[in-house]
């Protein structure tokens, strides 16, 4: 699905917000595979990002009057004690950091700077989103090591109308998108493990209505 004249990133946003339409209408009985066995335990390398909603403790050492915590404003920027709108979002806790550094330094000497991150909302692509016939649709952030089984407890489990075995795993990698089949209705109520999968960061769970 393209959309001309739009960047690659918004492009794939729209792509998925269509896919997930166009699912949730009534159209999800199309078959997709299931993840390929090279992607099922799949671990996955990444750095935290701070996002929106996060809070953000940053510690100056020696200057206690100047540390505090401060939350990431929907703007994507925080204002401390000492700057302020300096934008947050985007920054691994190190870079916000070094950053900070580098501002203060015009109004201390040699500043030391730690950021720790609270709260845990993240950027749209290190988000897992579950939506459809969940217990409790939601939207996670993706924590390293998760599978699908860590998401459903998340969530509450299935529905009693859901069709768990028709689950629809939207995935972005290599810049390309992916569709797979998930087996919730087989991991969920069997017990079976072979269908537990290792999520990614930014992957969207659709779990349609069962047609009875």
């Amino acid at each position: 699905m393209k959309f001309p004249g739009i960047d690659t990133s918004k492009r794939a946003a729209l792509g998925a917000a269509a896919l997930v339409i166009w699912l949730l209408a009534g159209c999800a009985s199309t078959d997709h595979p299931f993840v390929p066995a090279d992607q099922a335990t799949l671990e996955t390398d990444y750095d935290y990002v701070i996002g929106p909603g996060d809070s953000v403790q940053i510690f100056v050492w020696g200057s206690p009057e100047l540390s505090g915590s401060f939350p990431v404003r929907p703007d994507g920027k925080i204002t401390t004690r000492l700057v302020e709108d300096l934008p947050a979002s985007g920054k691994t806790p190190t870079s916000l950091a070094r950053e900070i550094e580098k501002v203060y330094e015009e109004y201390v000497k040699s500043p030391v700077v730690s950021v720790i991150v609270g709260g845990f909302v993240g950027i749209p692509t290190q988000q897992v989103r579950v939506v459809g016939e969940a217990a409790e649709p939601t939207v996670v952030p993706y924590r390293k090591h998760m599978t699908v089984l860590d998401l459903m407890i998340r969530v509450g489990g299935l529905t009693d109308f859901a069709d768990g075995n028709k689950t629809v795993l939207i995935r972005y990698a290599g810049g390309e998108q992916k569709v797979y089949t998930l087996r919730l209705e087989d991991l969920i109520s069997d017990g079976d493990i072979s269908a537990n999968v290792t999520l990614m960061p930014g992957d969207i769970l659709i779990i349609p209505e069962a047609w009875f």
